[in-house]
């Protein structure tokens, strides 16, 4: 019987269980809600392309932010949205590790691209003489497949060890899939100690990242204090940047604090609204906060808006 359970095609998603009565109405916000998301994340993406004078590392590691977050919305926002007009929420189990791939994925990513981006404004601030040799071309290319490609190869090998189980359940009591959750499945506690240390490295590399990002603010923050010219410069391009970073973190921890010690007694729409606020609310804040603060970005499209107004007159 064990034998026969473990061999599973499908997962039962039961995070919209008590929610079904109000689907029109979540259907028409969450739709608003990716609809808003992909329009600022867009129109941030273009206006970084098509103006040359933006062509700059820190405007160019910005575009790959907001790619990410496209990216990362893109994996969950088409799903919900499917289930919330199905009277069964169901995903194929390839459907499944394919979507926790790119749950972690753009979570950890994120990180790194921030890691990245703190480490362009050190040295911008710290080292400014040094900056346009540091930050060249082919550096700011490697830099950008290190947040790429390395999140990728991690989560991945995450991903992998979790295929080989062998399963004992097909219902996940959330919204999406992650894989923590698929991991608890197993039928076999011991076939999960290899995951739970990967797991575990995983964790600390990105930790090691964020004791990265505070150690460059550190030195920035250090460097702009007797200097009102470095300290206009963190007010303008460091702010958005940690601003986006403790986004990032409050929503990550909440759900982190959440899986580890929440109560299992809380309403489902408060339970799933912890599980998918980090891919609501910096996918929203991030291009707002951005578009709002760099003066550069703020102009050229405020000039867009203008331009189509006076084209519609």
């Amino acid at each position: 019987m064990m034998h026969n359970v473990s061999h599973v095609k499908l997962f039962f998603l039961s995070g919209l269980s008590e929610t079904m009565n109000y689907r029109v109405a979540l259907f028409s916000l969450t739709l608003l809600c990716y609809c808003f998301i992909v329009l600022v994340n867009v129109a941030l993406i273009v206006t970084i392309i098509l103006d040359k004078t933006m062509h700059e590392p820190m405007y160019i590691l910005l575009c790959t932010f907001c790619m990410n977050g496209l990216y990362g919305t893109t994996g969950f926002y088409p799903k919900i949205l499917w289930d919330l007009l199905s009277p069964v929420h169901v995903i194929s189990y390839t459907g499944c590790l394919v979507q926790a791939l790119a749950m972690y994925l753009f979570a950890c990513s994120d990180l790194s691209i921030l890691a990245v981006m703190a480490y362009d404004r050190y040295v911008a601030i710290c080292r400014p003489l040094e900056y346009h040799s540091i930050m060249s071309k082919q550096r700011l290319l490697l830099l950008v497949c290190f947040s790429l490609l390395t999140p990728f190869c991690i989560v991945g090998t995450n991903i992998i060890l979790t295929s080989r189980l062998k399963l004992c359940s097909p219902y996940i009591a959330r919204l999406f899939c992650v894989n923590w959750v698929i991991v608890k499945l197993a039928c076999f506690p011991a076939d999960t100690i290899v995951n739970n240390i990967v797991a575990y490295i995983t964790i600390i590399i990105f930790v090691c990242h964020g004791f990265f990002i505070v150690w460059s603010y550190v030195y920035v923050i250090k460097t702009c204090v007797n200097s009102l010219e470095n300290r206009a410069k963190f007010m303008q391009t460091c702010v958005p940047h940690l601003t986006s970073l403790l986004i990032f973190l409050v929503t990550i921890l909440f759900d982190i604090m959440h899986i580890r010690f929440g109560s299992s007694e809380l309403p489902q729409a408060l339970d799933n609204f912890i599980a998918i606020e980090y891919l609501v609310i910096p996918p929203i804040m991030n291009p707002l906060i951005y578009g709002f603060k760099l003066t550069k970005i703020r102009n050229r499209i405020l000039c867009g808006i203008t331009f189509k107004m006076k084209v519609l007159r």
